[in-house]
């Protein structure tokens, strides 16, 4: 099914019920009183988050939810039923904002999750309600109240503990293929990845990890050029990035170390709070160079990066080397990153 990962619904909850304006007429009962009951409350809108839903298309092709109305109250002290409730069911990771203001509505991030979108309206009184002493045949009722409604934009982010950056045809796709179980389009060109990948890591038979894969950033990508800004919001949930790079690139135009600068500063411009997560630099594509050719490149670009950087900065920064399409490399990468995982996970519960 197509990854859809944004869609615009209109929220409507049904209206209250009137309430009833009745007098008690039974044989031998002279006078019997006013009876009328009330409405019905309108049914709410709510929604809630489910594991076994993973895109929002369902709400590309209906865009309008509305909840019935309460039914009126009646005479004989009947009130109306009220509506029933409505629940849209999304993905878990969820992201609900209202359209008008961009206010904050819900952020759906565990299964189950509920919350409510619009308020159902009050149902009205029936004229039982305005006896009084001074008033024994009261002919007044109220209306009941309308519900709420809401134009609401919901977003769809990712649930994933790792992330995976570079520019298009890093290899990003094979190396989730070649860790995981996810088996994302892998081509010979730029952009072959189109939406985000999801790929559940197990590290041994207790442990395991979930990364995604997002497309390629370019150069411009915080302007709208490419496709993979679009998709940067899913990578901050992640406790951890990694940054693929092509060192085995024969384009005489291609620069290594510019080119992780380069996703770098988009990085920055789309969000600091993401630029600022953990990144490790990861080395790909090691198998298409001969072994003198590898090393040499591998030597020119780590003294590149120390320069660029600085000797501090690059010592703080974690190098893999790896060949994503032969596996060479991606286990003891795996097991770096699940320990990594481990040591954040303590950090955030102390």
């Amino acid at each position: 099914m197509k990854f859809v990962d944004e869609a615009k619904i209109n929220v409507c909850a049904g209206r209250g019920g009137n309430g009833a304006v009745s007098f008690r007429r039974e044989k031998y009962v002279p006078r019997g009183g006013p009876d009328g009951g009330d409405g019905g409350r309108g049914g709410s809108v709510f929604a809630q988050a489910d594991r076994n839903i993973n895109t929002l298309v369902e709400y590309r092709y209906k865009r309008k939810f509305k909840a019935s109305n309460g039914q009126n109250g009646r005479g004989g002290d009947c009130f109306g039923a009220s509506a029933e409730d409505i629940v849209l069911h999304v993905p878990v990771g969820t992201v609900i904002t209202e359209q008008g203001s961009g206010q904050h509505i819900a952020d759906l991030n565990a299964d189950g999750q509920q919350i409510l979108l619009a308020q159902g309206g009050t149902g009205g009184l029936g004229n039982l309600h305005f006896k009084s002493s001074t008033n024994r045949t009261p002919r007044q009722s109220t209306s009941g109240q309308a519900g709420e409604e809401f134009d609401l934009q919901l977003e769809l982010r990712v649930l994933a503990d790792v992330g995976l950056l570079g520019l298009p045809n890093a290899g990003k796709s094979t190396l989730i293929r070649a860790i995981s179980a996810a088996r994302p389009k892998v081509g010979n060109y730029p952009f072959t990845t189109l939406h985000p990948n999801l790929g559940l890591v197990r590290v041994d038979q207790q442990h395991s990890f979930v990364v995604a894969d997002v497309p390629g950033l370019i150069k411009g990508a915080a302007d709208g050029a490419g496709l993979g800004v679009r998709f940067l919001k899913h990578l901050q949930r992640t406790r951890l990035l990694l940054h693929l790079v092509d060192i085995a690139s024969f384009d005489p135009e291609s620069d290594p170390v510019n080119d992780v600068l380069t996703v770098t500063a988009e990085l920055a411009r789309h969000s600091q709070e993401l630029n600022a997560k953990p990144r490790w630099l990861v080395i790909n594509k090691l198998d298409l160079l001969p072994e003198k050719v590898r090393q040499q490149r591998l030597k020119v670009f780590i003294a590149q990066w120390r320069q660029v950087v600085g000797e501090e900065a690059a010592r703080k920064t974690p190098l893999f080397q790896i060949s994503a399409i032969k596996g060479e490399g991606c286990r003891p990468l795996v097991y770096a990153v699940h320990q990594q995982l481990q040591q954040l996970h303590q950090m955030s519960q102390e």
